[in-house]
């Protein structure tokens, strides 16, 4: 095993572990504690500088993987932070935890997101325990794989788009009353949405629908001073991989990437910092890739 302590490679494709990972499989969601090797969401690594200074905002699948790392620097940035969440009440915590540790204010949503009034739930809790919102991040998601057409269910076709796309509609629409000028939203698309695996159907095409979706709202809301925008990571070692992924699929995650090896989550909390302050003041309806090199365009 490589050293993985960040920073301690100067070359991206050793930084982290390279495939081959352990084989391995989780139940659906996946949790933290069971990934092998453990996921790096910038703990010990992210330094914050004040970029969100008393920011409010809110992280949909904020417990684990990108999620996480992107609460951990947002904490560090000065943001005090809603998370959202399906059910794993560990990873919840402690992520929060790492948000009080930066002194920040930590509140914890639990639920399923593919539901609208679930959303204006999210909405509800953050203007109440914030008085307003000025980042709504739309991470959380929902994928499965299948070989083939006939083994989607219809049910589980529904499901990815009530959780990955409808979602997105409601908690934008619940949250657009409580933004302000200045305000942003940063949604979650994927190298999917240019570059969509077979075995991911049903994922693919709602991140393709989620860039579309970022580059219509960003000019929808332009008017009000809200930008809009979007990050498609490449592959990210997050839980949902050992939980919906078949473990020889599992095994070279990443591999097939110019870098050579997933992305781990805190690589992609700088781009979400970024996209939710002020030094992307000119971008709206954008996507930024952060695939390891595979090309998008």
């Amino acid at each position: 095993m490589k050293d993985t302590s960040p920073g301690k490679k100067k070359d991206p494709k050793e930084k982290y572990d390279q495939p081959p990972y352990p084989k391995q499989k989780q139940e659906v969601p996946g949790t933290e504690k069971e990934m092998d090797p453990k996921a790096d969401h910038g703990e010990e690594s992210y330094k914050g500088s004040g970029k969100l200074e008393g920011k409010k905002a809110i992280i949909t699948g904020g417990d684990s993987g990108i999620g996480r790392a992107v609460a951990i620097a947002y904490a560090r940035e000065g943001a005090d932070i809603l998370i959202s969440y399906l059910e794993e009440d560990e990873d919840a915590r402690e992520t929060a935890r790492f948000i009080e540790e930066a002194g920040r204010i930590a509140v914890l949503v639990k639920g399923d997101i593919s539901e609208e009034d679930h959303c204006k739930k999210i909405i509800s809790r953050a203007v109440e325990e914030f008085g307003h919102i000025d980042i709504l991040v739309n991470n959380a998601a929902f994928q499965m794989s299948r070989e083939s057409l006939q083994d989607i269910p219809s049910e589980e076709w529904d499901y990815t788009f009530r959780t990955n796309i409808y979602a997105m509609f409601w908690l934008c629409k619940a949250a657009e009353p409580h933004m302000k000028e200045g305000s942003t939203i940063v949604n979650t698309t994927s190298i999917n949405a240019y570059n969509p695996k077979p075995i991911l159907l049903a994922y693919a095409a709602t991140k393709g629908a989620i860039q579309n979706f970022t580059a219509n709202l960003g000019q929808l809301l332009a008017e009000q001073g809200i930008r809009v925008n979007c990050v498609a990571p490449g592959p990210v070692w997050t839980p949902l991989i050992p939980a919906t992924m078949p473990k020889e699929n599992v095994k070279t995650f990443g591999e097939n990437t110019p870098l050579k090896r997933a992305a781990q989550p805190a690589e992609l909390a700088p781009i979400y910092v970024l996209l939710a302050s002020e030094d992307s003041s000119y971008m709206t309806g954008s996507t930024v890739q952060v695939t390891g090199g595979t090309p998008s365009i």
